[in-house]
């Protein structure tokens, strides 16, 4: 039933310490992967002899939760307010308890996490396949029709800070505060070149790098649910029975469901087993599957969300993909005022 995920929350308690967390958890290890691009740190574990994963979240190691204004972590605000139990059955988001106050003034946490490296998608494999990828589809339409007229009154990401995330500002930010690694260090030269091999696409998308409201505004037009924001092959993994693991709710929010769909076929953009275009028709088959009625408002949001991905990732693409964003992005500016 549509919109069954937005029933009443039951909230969830939370350790006070790292060693209430993982106790004398042995060893700890710490891990990186070519997707860990936050700056936060992750530790693998051993509790009773089962792996664990461990994040820690602080504004002050992480870039993204700097540039969003995220104090207090996003994933410690969908673990207390009960949000991470509504989810689908289809969606495992594999925490299982979380740790708060902590580092300085008290703003971060721990994430503690079953390791379910083995299920993960293997980026480096190449590209994902179809049977997989159809499932990630399906199970991204379950989570929008589960949570469908969603409205967050728990803390959860402004849109508004979202478009921030890869911008100009964020990386002259980053700079001052010393010489920057990783994303930031990239996204001022992105940008620019970006600006050279497309003027065009250039001159609609640069200006909501620094004034976003008048897409965001836009958006909130069409039907709202709860978006999980990254669904890149890094985070996303497969059970044996099928349900989907989705990993690192680092900036969920109140938002037209296209905008998950939007983001998946650009960050994802070398994986995919099929067109841009299957892509986005097998997730509005499977939306209405769902008894989500999609017409009426699909192709305003539609165009809405892959102009609102352009402006955060616009600045990676070149060549043949950005030849694609170029051609599809003008035809949002008729939804605009």
């Amino acid at each position: 039933m549509p919109g069954a995920g937005a029933n009443r929350l039951a909230p969830r308690a939370v350790k006070g310490s790292l060693d209430e967390l993982i106790g004398d958890a042995t060893p700890r290890e710490v891990w990186k992967t070519a997707d860990s691009l936050s700056g936060s740190l992750l530790e693998r574990v051993v509790i009773d002899d089962e792996p664990f994963v461990v994040k820690h979240l602080h504004v002050d190691d992480d870039w993204i939760q700097r540039v969003q204004g995220d104090l207090y972590t996003r994933p410690y605000v969908m673990w207390t307010t009960g949000l991470f139990d509504a989810l689908p059955d289809c969606i495992d988001h594999t925490i299982v308890d979380v740790a708060g106050g902590l580092g300085r003034n008290g703003w971060g946490s721990a994430i503690l996490m079953r390791d379910v490296s083995p299920e993960l998608v293997q980026v480096e494999a190449g590209i994902i396949g179809l049977r997989r990828h159809l499932g990630f589809i399906d199970h991204m339409a379950q989570l929008h029709a589960h949570f469908w007229g969603f409205r967050d009154d728990i803390g959860l990401m402004p849109r508004n800070n979202l478009y921030y995330m890869l911008s100009p500002l964020m990386a002259e930010v980053e700079n001052d505060r010393g010489e920057p690694v990783g994303v930031p260090s990239m996204v001022a030269a992105g940008w620019q070149r970006m600006t050279d091999e497309s003027p065009a696409l250039a001159k609609i998308v640069l200006p909501y790098l620094s004034q976003p409201w008048p897409l965001v505004e836009a958006q909130r037009r069409g039907p709202q649910t709860l978006v999980h924001s990254d669904w890149k092959a890094g985070n996303l993994g497969t059970h044996a029975d099928g349900r989907t693991i989705l990993l690192d709710w680092a900036f969920p929010s109140e938002a037209p469901p296209t905008a998950d769909i939007a983001w998946y076929i650009a960050v994802n953009c070398d994986l995919l087993p099929h067109s841009k275009e299957d892509t986005i028709d097998a997730y509005r088959e499977a939306l209405e599957r769902y008894s989500v009625e999609t017409a009426g408002w699909w192709d305003e949001q539609l165009e809405l969300a892959l102009l609102g991905v352009t402006v955060l990732l616009g600045w990676s693409k070149t060549g043949d993909e950005l030849a694609w964003w170029e051609e599809r992005v003008p035809r949002s500016l008729r939804f605009l005022d």
